[in-house]
């Protein structure tokens, strides 16, 4: 894999998980948290592109200090204090699911000459779904490891990722090893 081509996108990980499901879907976030940390601290090692693409929570600002101290509480905290955007990472607001949908993401990605996309964050059947299959349809390559997705539901979660594989090309193997990028 030609490294200098391959953005590392996370998706909605600064979430406040205040919502129906959200204490179940920030127990599974915390669980891959940590492999996803790993691919951001070799991407940000290697020099290469780290974009955090988040919901705005009405804030309408693509201020991540704000959306984080907005997102602050006991179930955000330990994903937060692990996982955040730092002064060479991007950020990015979107009003809607997909990562692409009226945000400047293509734009963004066609001026780093991405051409590979790893896709990581929750939810797996919403949002990281939407974002792949905008991505797929703009001809990215797409490797959406399985252990850096969550979704509320488990069966939900397996079910995106094999659409993902066989829809959408997606190489879904879990990251085991941050050497095997190079």
């Amino acid at each position: 894999m030609n490294e200098s081509k391959t953005a590392l996108i996370i998706i909605d990980m600064i979430n406040d998980f205040d919502f129906h499901s959200g204490p179940v879907l920030a127990n599974k976030a915390k669980k891959i948290a940590q492999p996803i940390k790993k691919l951001k601290d070799h991407f940000n090692r290697m020099k290469m592109p780290v974009v955090f693409i988040n919901d705005h929570y009405n804030l309408w600002q693509a201020d991540y200090q704000r959306i984080i101290q907005h997102c602050q509480n006991s179930y955000s905290q330990p994903i937060l204090q692990l996982l955040h955007p730092e002064k060479d990472d991007f950020f990015l607001i979107k009003p809607k699911h997909s990562a692409f949908y009226g945000t400047a993401l293509n734009t963004l990605l066609h001026q780093l000459k991405a051409d590979t996309l790893i896709l990581t964050g929750i939810a797996g059947n919403i949002c990281v779904l939407f974002t792949a299959n905008d991505a797929y349809m703009r001809e990215f390559r797409l490797l959406v490891p399985s252990n850096c997705v969550a979704s509320v539901d488990d069966q939900d979660n397996t079910y995106a990722l094999k659409m993902m594989q066989n829809v959408l090309k997606a190489n879904i193997e879990p990251i085991r090893v941050i050497n095997t990028l190079s």
